[in-house]
């Protein structure tokens, strides 16, 4: 062996250690940095409303981030972005704060958003036997009831059930 080829050879032989010990360094540490995802937690309500919340999360630790969000269910997962969604037994924040049960001028039970005249329709159920219905209780339902807590809601759907069309 040459000189050259001696040199060249105990180089390498050296050299090439340290270069994948530092390799090695930068990979474990790429690996301890963070990772950002948009995560999307959508959440279904007992009225049907389905709503949706953008975030982005630093994830330090998968483990830490799923226990963060037990009880969410994944929907669809990429290098981007989370998908995860709640099925919440309550009726939707909108729904307190400005449903109303009402009938709609085909007789059809329904929720509206806002009062029934001009109001945007959210959630139908069925059709009503207005025939059956006392004159009260399409007054009622003609101008809306307040819906204020799912107990409310269940109550309300529950009553009016006698009075479907079969």
């Amino acid at each position: 062996m040459t000189n050259q080829l001696r040199i060249q050879f105990f180089m390498t032989l050296f050299i090439l250690p340290f270069c994948l010990t530092v390799f090695a360094e930068e990979t474990v540490q790429k690996e301890n940095d963070p990772i950002e995802r948009k995560v999307i937690l959508q959440r279904m309500y007992l009225d049907g409303e389905l709503s949706e919340e953008k975030l982005t999360e630093t994830i330090w630790s998968m483990e830490d981030f799923w226990s963060k969000y037990e009880g969410w269910k994944v929907v669809d997962q990429n290098e981007e972005q989370i998908v995860m969604k709640k099925i919440e037994n309550d009726i939707s924040p909108l729904l307190k704060a400005n449903g109303y049960l009402g009938m709609r001028k085909d007789g059809t039970l329904s929720i509206f958003i806002g009062r029934p005249e001009h109001a945007k329709i959210i959630h139908t159920f069925y059709q009503i036997d207005i025939g059956k219905l006392e004159v009260y209780k399409q007054e009622e339902l003609q101008k809306g009831i307040p819906i204020m807590n799912k107990d409310q809601y269940k109550q309300l759907i529950k009553e009016y059930e006698p009075y479907s069309v079969n």
